[in-house]
């Protein structure tokens, strides 16, 4: 008896295991990567081979793919470095990854996820964002706030026509400017003016330049932009926070220190001026956050929505511009016949001298905005696009990716594939004239300049300017 019992049990066991192995079998699996460790995924190789980003694209090198998954820790992150499984993921299932991880960096960023950008999915991140598209970042608002964007791109021409002179004093040669300070100090003092209506938050500087404020919250701002998606191992592994292994929270949060010590005072004393009505009429963006009503006459914005949202706006708009114009200008100095072309071009749309470049100029100059396009492709502001997390489990391309996985799209892969670019890493601004593209924007996904999908930039038209 005993014996029949144990041949039935051992024969369900097998019909079972069988079973399954059938289903496992005729399911999608995960994306090629390397074998995780239990409860720890590949941190310990990712902690290993620092900078993260740089052992990813390692790792789809040795693997010889354009998808591949790393669990580090629960989380399986999916890396992409091919347009056509990008549009499979941005544009096919649009709908599915349009969700934002939960980060240490994102929390102290939106003071609790009340923000847009790296607020996932939810009712909070459909409210900020109709928000942003209705009343900051549409067509009309653009165009009323020309007129600061105008005044600080004159400011800029005045600084650097400044710097030169002072080089060539100083050094006896032709003057020298630092391009990347000019850049990152242009763009966010362009938000500076339509944020707070204010060029400078202390005394400031008289040739135009930025003073130790502006100095200190431009430092401030892009250390926040490297490390609010930045593979911090607390991420991954929760139970370890405490320690601040890779110090990115004391990082993060002595930045934002140094944003709020800056910013709050201008948003609190304007809430203020608002809510006793000393305020009627708004003269920025701040004004327009702040005065927002709901269908009740009640401010729409909480306080500490503005304050969030101010800052996540700051960041949202200087990272691309300024990086597109840094590296658009080196690869032009290094190839004097580009940067030829680029201000013939500039003086042919000009015409007369006796008026500076405007806003409106900028279609009517494909030649400069091929170099900026090329220089958001083969040199990105950052190696990976802001990850998507998957709502629910889903099949992409014949692999399966499972619910809260976090996908990267590689700014870096994408813009350097050579199956896609012809000799990618030279920088060559005529493959786009023949594309006859003349936009930054790029919905094939072959480069990534803006976003697209339920969660694109919502400011790259400010972006483009």
């Amino acid at each position: 008896m005993a014996f029949v019992f144990i041949i039935v049990i051992a024969t369900l066991w097998s019909i079972t295991l069988l079973f399954k192995t059938k289903r496992a079998s005729s399911q999608p699996t995960l994306p090629p990567g390397p074998s995780p460790w239990p409860v720890l995924g590949c941190v310990p190789e990712m902690w290993r081979n620092r900078p993260a980003y740089k052992w990813v694209h390692r790792l789809m090198q040795q693997l010889g793919t354009d998808i591949a998954c790393v669990r580090l820790g629960n989380t399986h992150v999916i890396a992409v470095s091919n347009p056509e499984l990008a549009r499979e993921f941005l544009k096919k299932h649009d709908a599915v990854f349009a969700s934002r991880p939960l980060t240490m960096a994102t929390r102290i960023l939106s003071r609790g996820y009340i923000t847009t950008g790296v607020v996932p999915w939810g009712e909070q991140w459909k409210k900020m964002r109709r928000i942003l598209m209705s009343d900051v970042f549409s067509h009309s608002r653009a165009a009323w706030l020309l007129r600061k964007r105008t005044e600080e791109a004159d400011n800029l021409v005045r600084f650097l026509y400044n710097q030169s002179l002072q080089s060539a004093t100083i050094n006896g040669a032709a003057g020298v400017v630092n391009v990347r300070t000019a850049a990152q100090q242009y763009s966010v003092g362009v938000m500076r003016r339509m944020m707070f209506d204010k060029r400078y938050f202390g005394k400031g500087r008289d040739d135009g330049g930025p003073g130790q404020e502006e100095e200190e919250h431009v430092g401030a701002l892009f250390t926040m932009l490297l490390h609010v998606y930045a593979f911090c191992v607390s991420d991954y592994l929760p139970w370890l926070r405490w320690l601040d292994l890779d110090g990115h929270q004391k990082t993060v949060s002595e930045a934002m220190k140094v944003i709020n010590k800056y910013q709050e005072p201008i948003v609190n004393d304007r809430i203020r001026l608002w809510r006793d009505g000393t305020r009627k009429e708004p003269e920025d963006l701040l004004d327009v956050f702040i005065s927002l009503k709901d269908s009740d006459g009640s401010p729409l914005l909480s306080d500490e929505e503005v304050r969030a949202q101010v800052t996540e706006v700051f960041l949202a708009v200087v990272d691309n511009p300024y990086s597109a114009a840094e590296w658009a200008l080196s690869e032009m100095l290094n190839q004097p016949e580009m940067l030829r072309r680029a201000t013939e071009e500039v003086d042919r749309v000009v015409g007369s001298k006796n008026r500076l470049l405007q806003e409106s100029d900028i279609p009517h100059l494909p030649y400069i905005i091929a170099c900026a396009r090329e220089a958001l492709r083969l040199h990105p502001v950052a190696p990976f696009n802001l990850p998507h997390v998957s709502i629910a489990d889903c099949t992409v391309a014949g692999y399966f990716i499972p619910k809260g996985s976090s996908v990267l799209l590689s700014r870096l892969g994408l813009g350097r594939n050579p199956a896609v670019w012809d000799d990618p890493l030279r920088f060559d601004p005529d493959r786009h004239l023949a594309d006859n593209r003349r936009d930054l924007a790029e919905a094939d996904l072959r480069f990534i300049s803006f976003t697209t999908g339920r969660r694109g930039a919502l400011g790259w038209g400010w972006g483009r300017t």
